[in-house]
């Protein structure tokens, strides 16, 4: 009698899912960068940060591009312009020697109108633009926002049926770190403040959460580089500084400049500080998110651009498999690692959120100075 063999299906599920996402990050390389590696040139430079920047378009693989509208205000002319962003030319960027870094220069400053530029609109010299576009940061951040309703509303459309009930589902997924959030998280440090702050303590953690998951898929409507944006991080470190200061008590600010029980020339030395830390908790948090965020994308696509690389290298197929026997496992390691950072992010910058929160509105009993 043979002995049966047991197959881990979630094993063969994971499986399936990486070797789908190594694929779709291998295919998600320009046809540009595909001709520099036919002629030993490749350069992995400008994929990356084609990746982790933001552009007026979405390029999904090779010449394929969804365009995405523009808005501009042109401070020059104090003109709008209005468009699609197929509805521009391109102007593609190649590496030039030194003695032609003029003459590229001089044509690059008499463009006349706006043109695609690296994925962004430009104009020509002198000309000043304010881009209210619908950029693919803001497109990814939309999608994101529609997942977040559709999630929690289906959530408490369950909780409402099953009440009383065992959840199920995605109330099943979603219930269990909503309490953790609240028990271990939002409660300890706010008490009493708790509920007042919960929504939106609990809105900046799944907004965080669903855009570092949303920027692990290399393919459409996934990879775009929000979190890793420093605009992003700093509107939400912008949110934590208002919501701190506005809800500090008279102890708080107390502390901050004429701290009790403190020598005057001591206290007169540590205000300074003081203000600097109101300032440096959210500016650490906008820096630790974006830093994190973008050096995962980073790392990833160089293993992946490590196939090409030693193609190059030994101008061969076995050296492009070499390049694949090294990068296919640390891919899955960084991606594995990267899971990991993306709940840990979320759940450091909204419980950082919540400590400073709760330190700005504590109440403070000073003993009588004796």
């Amino acid at each position: 009698m043979q002995p049966k063999i047991h197959i881990n299906s979630r094993l063969i599920r994971f499986s399936l899912l990486f070797i789908l996402v190594f694929i779709s990050t291998l295919s998600s390389f320009s046809q540009a960068e595909k001709k520099e590696v036919a002629e030993k040139k490749y350069n992995p430079t400008p994929a990356i940060l084609e990746h982790i920047a933001d552009a007026n378009d979405w390029h999904v693989m090779g010449h394929l591009h969804i365009p995405l509208p523009v808005i501009i205000y042109d401070l020059t002319a104090k003109t709008w312009e209005f468009g699609m962003s197929s509805n521009y030319p391109v102007i593609e960027e190649h590496e030039v020697s030194e003695n032609q870094i003029d003459h590229h220069s001089s044509i690059e400053n008499t463009i006349e109108g706006y043109v695609m530029k690296e994925g962004r609109i430009v104009s020509g010299e002198g000309h000043h633009l304010l881009d209210l576009s619908i950029t693919k940061n803001v497109f990814a951040m939309m999608v994101s926002a529609f997942l977040l309703l559709f999630v929690f509303l289906t959530v408490a459309k369950s909780c409402k049926a099953n009440a009383g009930k065992a959840p199920k589902g995605i109330q099943n997924l979603m219930e269990p770190i909503v309490i953790f959030m609240k028990d271990e998280v939002v409660e300890p440090n706010l008490g009493k403040h708790a509920h007042k702050f919960l929504p939106y303590l609990l809105t900046l953690f799944f907004f965080i959460l669903f855009n570092n998951l949303m920027g692990l898929i290399p393919f459409f409507p996934g990879g775009a580089n929000v979190t890793g944006n420093i605009a992003v991080t700093m509107v939400l470190a912008l949110f934590t500084l208002i919501i701190i200061n506005v809800n500090g008590n008279k102890d708080y600010w107390q502390h901050v400049f004429w701290m009790p029980g403190v020598p005057i020339p001591v206290r007169m030395i540590l205000a300074p500080i003081e203000i600097i830390g109101v300032i440096s908790k959210p500016f650490a948090l906008m820096m630790r998110l974006f830093a994190n965020i973008t050096a995962g994308h980073i790392i990833v696509l160089s293993l992946v651009s490590l196939i090409f690389v030693f193609g190059n290298a030994g101008e061969s197929l076995p050296m492009s498999g070499a390049g694949a026997a090294v990068a296919v496992p640390f891919t899955l390691f960084i991606s594995l690692i990267e899971l990991l950072v993306a709940f840990l992010q979320a759940f450091l910058f909204t419980m950082l959120t919540s400590v400073f929160l709760g330190m700005a509105m504590a109440e403070h009993h000073h003993e009588e100075a004796h």
